[in-house]
């Protein structure tokens, strides 16, 4: 539906099974990025003895492909702006394979941070071209759940990393397992390449971005100048960046070299993150979709859980944490992903469709810029400290600490925006505010 914020907008596409087509070919493309980004997670201490490296050398791996990751949004928020979907994501896929297949065959540990570096270039096409397909080919009123939907083939692929790749890696070695799940992505590539499409037939174009000199520098200018795009980023820094920590590379080792787990219990418990993930997403989208007001409540509520149980796992007294807290922080740490999809909705609705990609790519930079950071602080830490994981992991509760600052610094301000954006309708006989309570209006 056009707003004020989006003049000319196209017509609200209907979806149908067309639609989903679509997009579960392109949420194949995500779910290999995902399976390719978080596989390093499950391998950390093979690739330490591989390459013979320590703590700090073995986080340059994720740091490294995050920090390519974030540097790539604004540049691939344009690109799907102005070129669509359905060539980033085949650019995006071609890397992510090369890239996979590279790191299976890297003979040293610089080729196989560069291996690293280029999957991160690829995995930055994917979810921003997945968002904006959704948009094109599903009714507003859907996105939230597209989110969340889009955030749950994530975590499918970080649960198939963590049960099916780790077994491969265990079974059949270093190799197999790399380049067998490269050779799973090229098989995406066939899909993709022969039956997606940018919008449904017959619905009409978005507007065309500007063009010219300097126009590209205004668009991102433009999208980073609204509150709401400022308020996903923080969003997405302060939700996202404790489950990646420990997902993508420190958890395993935390549990076994800190708390004498088997690596086996260690990887049902990063398991036990996703599965949570995917059980909390439907709900969150469908509670997100018709109360937009429950957005700040829900952001807040999942941080708070994770500042206090992250608190008192690494710092419980004696040994180790008991285990039904090390069971609780798992499970509080599934919330953070269905959580941080909440800032891809504040950048919506505050930005017209046409840069609906580049303010996406802003608010993606938040999570990954403070989970690159803080995979690299700890990795420092440990290495400084002699291993004492209760220091090094205590430097996540930083990075949430300056998220939360900044929320509630932008959320009035954002929230007056949007409310001017989109005025929600009142009902034929129900005073105003009342309507306006009722679908939840920031």
């Amino acid at each position: 539906m056009s707003s004020p914020a989006d003049p000319g907008a196209p017509a609200d596409p209907a979806g149908g099974r067309r639609a989903v087509t679509v997009w579960l070919i392109a949420v194949a493309v995500y779910f290999v990025a995902v399976v390719f980004r978080t596989s390093l997670g499950v391998a950390g201490l093979d690739a330490a003895d591989r390459f013979a490296v320590g703590a700090s050398a073995l986080s340059a791996f994720p740091i490294l492909q995050l920090l390519v990751y974030a540097a790539m949004q604004i540049p691939v928020g344009v690109m799907v702006d102005r070129l669509g979907s359905r060539r980033v994501l085949i650019l995006g896929l071609t890397l992510l394979v090369t890239a996979q297949l590279g790191f299976a065959y890297a003979p040293s540990y610089g080729t196989a941070l560069t291996a690293r570096a280029v999957l991160g270039c690829g995995d930055a096409m994917t979810f921003l071209a997945v968002l904006r397909l959704g948009n094109r080919w599903f009714p507003a009123r859907r996105a939230p759940m597209m989110a969340q939907l889009t955030g749950l083939a994530g975590m499918t692929g970080n649960l198939t990393s963590t049960l099916l790749l780790s077994r491969v890696l265990n079974d059949s070695g270093w190799v197999t397992a790399f380049a067998g799940s490269a050779l799973g992505g090229l098989l995406v590539l066939i899909p993709l390449v022969l039956f997606l499409r940018d919008q449904p037939r017959g619905q009409a174009p978005e507007p065309a971005p500007a063009t010219g000199r300097g126009a590209i520098r205004r668009q991102i200018g433009a999208a980073w100048r609204e509150p709401g795009t400022r308020l996903g980023m923080w969003t997405h820094f302060t939700t996202q960046c404790p489950a990646m920590v420990f997902l993508l590379l420190w958890g395993l080792p935390f549990l076994v070299e800190e708390h004498g787990y088997g690596r086996v219990t260690a990887g049902e418990l990063l398991t036990l993150v996703v599965l949570t993930s995917l059980l909390l997403g439907l709900p969150f989208g469908w509670l997100l979709s018709r109360w937009r007001n429950a957005r700040l409540p829900v952001v807040l509520s999942v941080t708070a859980l994770v500042t206090v149980t992250w608190t008192a796992t690494i710092w419980w007294p004696g040994e180790g944490a008991p285990a039904w807290l090390l069971v609780l922080l798992c499970v509080v740490l599934g919330g953070c992903v269905p959580a941080s999809t909440v800032g891809f909705d504040y950048a919506r609705l505050a930005n017209p469709a046409q840069r609906h990609g580049t303010a996406s790519g802003i608010v993606n930079i938040g999570g990954f810029t403070a989970s690159s950071l803080a995979l690299l602080s700890v990795g420092l830490l440990l290495d400084a400290t002699g291993d004492d994981y209760r220091i090094a992991l205590s430097v996540v509760l930083l990075f949430i600490a300056v998220g939360v600052t900044q929320l509630l610094r932008l959320h009035g301000r954002a929230m007056r925006r949007e409310r001017e954006r989109h005025p929600a309708p009142a009902r034929r006989g129900a005073p105003a505010v009342r309507a306006r309570e009722k679908v939840g209006a920031g």
